[in-house]
Order: C-alpha cells, then sequence, then structure tokens
C-alpha cells in the first residue's frame, strides 16, 4: 500500500504526462498546417537562441561580459512564436531579458555577442549591454532595466501609427511582475481608451525575481487583468511556439483590421535562474519542480512534433544544430577582435541641451 504523499506524487505524475501528451498532440496538429520552411525557421531559431544564450552565460562566468545579463533560456518559444507573425515594419519593446527577441527578429549574432561585452561593434555600440538593445532598422527598441517603464513607450509607438495612418502593430514584451506596476494599467487604460494597435504580450515565467506570482497577485490569470480595459486577452501554453503564433496571428489581425490592443499571458518558465547572479535554481524552487518544466522544454517538444509529422530528421537536427554551434562561436570571435569605447566616446550620441 502506497503513502498518501506517494499516491498523490504518482497521480500528479499520470496527470501531467496526459496533459504533456495531449499538448504534443495538439502542437502536432498544428504544424500539419503549416509549410515546411516555415516550420525549420521556427525551429532554427529557437535553437539560435538556446545556443547563444549557452555561450553568454559561459562568457559570463569568464568575465567577458559585465553587469547584469538575464537569459531567456526555456521561455523561447515565446519570443520567436510571436515576432514570427510580425511585417518588416512593425515594433517590438521589452525588458531586460531581450537577447531571445533580439535574435528572433533577425539581429546579427555577433553585433548582439559584442554589445554584451561592450565593445563598439555592439548593436548599441558598447553602451548598453544585456539589458539594452536597440536597432532601428529592425524596429527594435529595447531592453528597458526598469520594470514597466516600456509599456508607455509602446503605447506611445503604437499612437504615432494609428495618428500617422501607418499599418503598423506594436509588439510589447514584459515578465509577470509587471502587472503590478502603475504603468501596466496606464498603458493598457489608454491603449483601449484611444484604440491603439498594440499588443502586450506578458511572459509569465511564475517568479518575479524569486517570488512566486501568487504571493504577489490576487487574480493569477494574468490575461484576466484585461477586463477591467474592456480588451481582448487570451492566455497561450508559453511553450508551444506554434500556440503563441497563433494567439499573436489573431491579436496582430485584430490590431492591423481595428486598431485595437490585446494582452496575451504565455504560460512560459525560465530554466536559469532570475540572472546570473542568481543560482540555477536558487532557493525559491526545487530541483524536482524544474525537472518538471524541463519535461516540457520547447525545442524539445518542438523537435519531436516535427519528426513525428516527417517534417525533419534527427541528422537534420543534428546538421542544424552544428551549424548554430558555429554560428555562435563565430558571434565569440567577432566580439573578441572588436574595440572598447576610448575615452573620447564617453559623451558621444548623448543628449546634451
Amino acid at each position: 500500500m502506497k503513502s498518501g504523499s506517494t499516491a498523490r506524487s504518482v497521480a500528479n505524475v499520470t496527470e501531467t504526462n496526459g496533459a504533456e501528451t495531449s499538448a504534443s498532440s495538439a502542437l502536432a496538429e498544428r504544424a500539419r498546417r503549416l509549410d515546411a520552411s516555415l516550420l525549420k525557421d521556427l525551429l532554427e531559431k529557437m535553437l539560435l537562441i538556446r545556443r547563444f544564450e549557452e555561450k553568454a552565460a559561459e562568457l559570463y562566468a569568464l568575465g567577458k561580459i559585465g553587469g547584469f545579463c538575464h537569459l531567456y533560456i526555456g521561455q523561447e518559444a515565446v519570443g520567436v512564436g510571436a515576432i514570427s507573425f510580425l511585417g518588416p515594419d512593425d515594433y517590438i519593446f521589452c525588458s531586460y531579458r531581450d537577447h531571445g527577441q533580439a535574435l528572433a527578429r533577425g539581429m546579427d549574432p555577433g553585433a548582439l555577442m559584442a554589445e554584451l561585452c561592450g565593445k563598439t561593434a555592439g548593436c548599441s555600440k558598447g553602451k548598453g549591454g544585456s539589458m539594452h538593445l536597440f536597432d532601428k532598422r529592425l524596429g527594435f527598441y529595447g531592453g528597458h532595466a526598469i520594470v514597466g517603464a516600456h509599456l508607455p513607450l509602446a503605447a506611445g509607438a503604437a499612437f504615432a501609427s494609428r495618428y500617422l495612418r501607418e499599418p503598423r502593430v506594436t509588439l510589447c514584451f514584459f515578465g509577470d511582475a509587471t502587472v503590478n506596476i502603475g504603468s501596466f494599467h496606464e498603458s493598457l487604460n489608454l491603449a483601449q481608451l484611444w484604440k491603439l494597435p498594440v499588443i502586450f504580450i506578458c511572459e509569465n515565467n511564475e517568479f518575479g525575481m524569486g517570488t512566486p506570482i501568487e504571493k504577489t497577485a490576487s487574480i493569477v490569470h494574468l490575461h484576466e487583468r484585461a477586463c477591467a480595459y474592456n480588451m481582448a486577452h487570451a492566455a497561450v501554453d508559453g511553450m508551444d511556439v506554434l500556440a503563441v503564433r497563433d494567439a499573436v496571428g489573431e491579436a496582430v489581425e485584430r490590431a492591423r483590421k481595428d486598431s485595437l490592443p490585446t494582452l496575451i499571458e504565455a504560460r512560459t518558465y525560465r530554466y536559469m535562474g532570475h540572472s546570473m547572479s542568481d543560482p540555477t535554481h536558487g532557493i525559491y524552487r526545487t530541483k524536482a519542480e524544474l525537472e518538471e518544466h524541463r519535461r516540457k522544454d520547447p525545442i524539445k517538444r518542438f523537435i519531436s512534433a516535427l519528426e513525428g509529422i516527417g517534417v525533419i530528421t534527427q541528422e537534420y537536427v543534428e546538421e542544424t544544430d552544428n551549424r548554430i554551434r558555429e554560428i555562435v562561436e563565430q558571434a565569440v570571435v567577432f566580439a573578441d577582435q572588436s574595440r572598447e569605447p576610448g575615452p573620447e566616446e564617453l559623451l558621444a550620441d548623448v543628449y546634451l541641451p
């Protein structure tokens, strides 16, 4: 006879496995409706983010990357799935966990790695670092370190698009802790009131730094916050790249056609600590919890689905992964060979009245 706790544990595993099987089947069905080249592109972008972030962790440990560094490992499906539905003229705003969105948007890995290392060849000339990635040519406007500070900026960009009658859409990524910040409510209120083409994407990875969302929010289904502003909203499995893509696709259509905003809650999980200064799993979660979420790894889940429907083979995965690892290594070489900013650049590009 099993003890009560063991019996509950077995039941939980069974329930989790059943839900995971169902989620995998849904992912495979979505994949069948899409072109193979698109599916491969989504996979390659997620692999690029994973390998790039792993290398960034190595360089941070070696002292080549300084300051704060927040990795996107585990959340790749959100950025890749969402950005895959954007056009080249659309805008993106995000917070400090921004490496993944930058790569998903098409930022050059070398320029990104050089920025992390504080080199002049970086996308922000080595002055922004990990939390302040910008590329105007890509419509990529941050990288913002202050929690919630960029939501009004995203609403402002969407306001400009509507005012100028330009068919642009603005995507705004942020973490779950942001929903308790005043600028979150102000931005959503004005976005709905003024009918702005902006999509707010909350990447709910369950922790605000080391604090579980249940301890900071009275409403833990965060997308329901949109109800206060009569705004369209949805919750989506953030470990399923195609589920994210579908949800954002509907929101993009709503924004372009009717100039209306949407709040999307992408339920995901980060496998690393809050930042590189935080232990891998921290004191706020157990190794068992981490391993449970690793079984839902968005990249492994997507590979399994694509192999199951015959789009890719294991040989293709290995070849692609090796090629991406080489791209990342070349980015490191580029960063190493780039020069550091000199004293004369201290005040360059700084606004003076």
